[in-house]
């Protein structure tokens, strides 16, 4: 069992994140208790949990979009929820076209090929 500035440490997690990530419901009842002097009280998996949730963000989930995932307040469905990350999906593969696309103009611009305005 972890304490907060524990799971803090461990996970480069501000405090006031880990708190703000409670208020948003994205910390499933399952990796949190509270002591009997209502301390945070974390279980060891809540580390892997938590870099989950920033590989999440890091791929332009919002907060709200992970809310619908993890809140089980919401009684959302397994279908509901798969059409989240079913977009979420398409989302990622028409960022990685772009960058594609970016990638090919650079090397172009390298190669003396693309009609652009300076010289590398």
């Amino acid at each position: 069992m972890m304490r907060i500035n524990d799971v803090s440490k461990v996970t480069g997690l501000p405090i006031s994140t880990l708190r703000f990530y409670e208020r948003k419901n994205l910390i499933p009842d399952v990796f949190l208790q509270r002591d009997a002097n209502n301390y945070r009280i974390y279980s060891e998996e809540i580390v892997e949990y938590l870099n989950d949730v920033k590989a999440l963000l890091a791929v332009e989930f919002s907060i709200e979009e992970l809310s619908l995932l993890v809140n089980q307040q919401l009684h959302l469905s397994y279908e509901e929820k798969k059409k989240v990350v079913e977009q979420k999906i398409k989302e990622i593969e028409g960022i990685q076209n772009q960058l594609r696309k970016s990638k090919k103009f650079l090397k172009a611009i390298l190669e003396g090929k693309a009609n652009f305005q300076t010289k590398c």
